[in-house]
């Protein structure tokens, strides 16, 4: 009974009972897959602006294979993850998650997620101005901002991306996955985004998470180490 109970135990939650003493051991992981997403992101940023910013042929032949598969169905499908994704619907998200893990008195995890969700939010906007990419004609949402990144594509993958990352678990990581390929499905189907535009989210998602999990992280085992090494007023 006592072995089951040690098995059943999150790791994430030991963590955080012990101040996080001792280092993740996937953070080198995490900041070379942070590193490699904001060198793809900027390779693929070149990539549109040598094109003049015009769609690439990819995103053309995506853009018609979206018209094709096109119904009323197909439409309704694909506004829900764009209302759920939506500036409103994220922060609901974001403010409930937050909330969770205050509750659990997991702080540090509660600080990473709002972090992430904050980081995105005022880098992707100002970005997006500065590119100034057309979205496609026949956009069925936004027609009026700017195109390249995503900016519902790069939340939901900092938020995705970010709860794999706390939680450890495969299914989160699974579920974070197929929200993310939905969402960028629901942005190219609804004509709101060429395809590298929600590409560009997804790497800007990527990068941005892992690197705010980085520093949280850094941040945490900082002050676990300095509390360790304060005497005790009892000693």
């Amino acid at each position: 009974m006592a072995e089951d109970a040690v098995a059943s135990v999150d790791p994430a939650d030991v963590s955080e009972d012990l101040g996080g003493v001792e280092p993740d051991g996937r953070r080198g992981i995490v900041l070379a897959v942070a590193i490699g997403a904001a060198v793809a992101f900027v390779t693929l940023r070149l990539v549109v602006s040598l094109s003049g910013r015009a769609p690439l042929p990819i995103d053309v032949w995506w853009n018609d294979l979206m018209v094709a598969t096109m119904s009323d169905a197909s439409i309704l499908v694909a506004w829900v993850p764009a209302i759920v994704g939506g500036t409103i619907g994220m922060a609901v998200i974001g403010l409930l998650l937050v909330g969770v893990f205050s509750v659990r008195r997991r702080w540090w995890d509660a600080a990473t997620i709002a972090s992430a969700v904050i980081a995105i939010v005022a880098i992707g906007a100002p970005m997006a101005a500065v590119i100034a990419r057309v979205r496609p004609e026949d956009s069925l949402a936004e027609s009026v901002a700017t195109s390249f990144p995503s900016g519902h594509t790069a939340v939901a993958t900092a938020v995705a991306m970010t709860l794999g990352l706390l939680l450890r678990r495969w299914y989160v990581w699974l579920l974070g996955v197929l929200w993310v390929l939905l969402m960028m499905w629901s942005r190219t189907h609804l004509h709101a985004h060429w395809l590298s535009d929600v590409v560009a989210g997804m790497l800007e998602g990527i990068a941005i998470a892992c690197l705010v999990w980085c520093a949280i992280e850094a941040l945490r085992d900082r002050r676990a180490a300095r509390a360790a090494a304060t005497p005790s007023p009892s000693s």
